[in-house]
């Protein structure tokens, strides 16, 4: 696995920067015996890279649809694939697919900052899975599952699959290393769902303008709903507490209450109409910044200094050099030297500040020496 990831950077692939992929046999193994995988299924393989997933389910006797985006690695699946009659390579991203009409089972690891599109995507299809196993962020685990509280996440999800988390993975478990915790979510699908699919739109509309309404109490966010008459009502109905937070009402409690609520007039009912939708509209417009990507991108920016400092050698004449200068143990005496020699080299030329170990500070071209040296700690010739 670590040969084709480096393979995947040389060739021009990108997702070597934000995909961990599953590189550890014995991590999969077991998360396969627990999923109950094996001859006839059809399995759907999300993010599928060099194939050690694909391989290991198809040797339990599964066919295999593995989805890989990245056209290196979808290269490197089709030839080692391409005597296998069990395993179907798609080179395309799978937000964009049809899913099959009939029964199947998904086994994702895909770049963490899609999680959320790929399980919106397989739970309201049309024909869902049977059982979906997901490699997430422990944080991400929590909210599917609504545990240690409940999330308006797991709310949406709970009436048609049961979330589970069934493995920790170790970080060496991956390629590259995650620079987060990571474990198996597992989302089985209820048979028959707790709320009818005529309700569905219903349900998801009232759980999410409950959430949504920001206040502290149940009650509170039922009379911002509904209005403080019928808000008393539909607690009176179930004989829940207004005070208790929304987070703290376990599933069971959540879905009394909505069945209440569904045999409330329409005029009440329609109060939180399009209240999902609304949400929705709401977070696309909304950017988020995943940890998981910060590591890589890492990558990029000691890249940038490796590439300037082999365009310095090759120019000696544009050579620039932090030039504060002191003896172990001493800072140097800035009132006295001033800022007038912070620099050797062109003004109009950027320079690029950094420790020892290579690590990149900043760049800038009008830095003072003040502020060099209190973000460098040992001051040292750059080049």
């Amino acid at each position: 696995m670590a040969e084709r990831h480096g393979s995947a950077e040389r060739d021009g692939s990108t997702l070597w920067r934000t995909q961990n992929f599953l590189a550890s046999p014995s991590a999969i193994d077991p998360i396969l015996d627990r999923s109950g995988i094996g001859k006839g299924d059809v399995v759907i393989d999300i993010g599928a890279g060099a194939g050690m997933v694909t391989a290991a389910i198809v040797a339990r006797g599964a066919r295999v649809l593995a989805v890989e985006r990245d056209r290196v690695l979808c290269g490197a699946l089709r030839r080692r694939f391409a005597m296998t009659d069990e395993v179907t390579v798609e080179c395309r991203d799978f937000l964009g697919m049809s899913l099959p009409s009939t029964s199947y089972k998904v086994f994702a690891s895909p770049p963490f900052d899609v999680i959320t599109a790929i399980v919106t995507k397989l739970t309201r299809a049309k024909r869902p899975p049977d059982d979906v196993l997901l490699t997430v962020q422990r944080e991400a685990a929590a909210r599917y599952a609504g545990h240690p509280s409940e999330t308006l996440y797991a709310l949406l999800l709970k009436p048609w699959f049961a979330p589970s988390v069934i493995h920790r993975f170790h970080p060496d478990d991956f390629r590259p290393r995650p620079g987060v915790d990571v474990v198996m979510l597992r989302l089985r699908k209820r048979g028959p769902p707790l709320v009818r699919s005529s309700e569905g739109h219903l349900y998801r509309d009232f759980v999410t303008a409950c959430f949504t309404a920001w206040r502290p109490t149940l009650g509170a966010a039922l009379a911002r709903v509904l209005g403080p008459r019928s808000a008393t009502i539909l607690l009176r109905q179930v004989s829940l507490d207004p005070a208790r937070p929304p987070s703290s009402v376990p599933f069971s409690e959540w879905l009394k209450l909505f069945r209440a609520f569904a045999r409330s007039p329409v005029q009440v009912r329609c109060r939180v109409a399009g209240a999902e939708r609304h949400l929705g509209a709401q977070q696309a417009h909304v950017r988020k910044r995943h940890r998981t990507r910060v590591p890589r991108d890492d990558l990029l920016a000691r890249a940038e200094v490796r590439r300037r400092r082999s365009l310095t050698k090759a120019a000696p004449s544009r050579r620039l050099a932090y030039v504060l200068t002191t003896s172990p143990g001493k800072s140097p005496d800035l009132d006295q030297r001033g800022e007038r020699d912070r620099f050797r080299g062109p003004r109009r030329e950027s320079a690029l500040l950094a420790t020892r170990s290579g690590t990149a500070l900043s760049e800038t071209s009008s830095i003072s020496a003040r502020v060099a040296w209190r973000r460098c700690r040992s001051p040292t010739h750059l080049w």
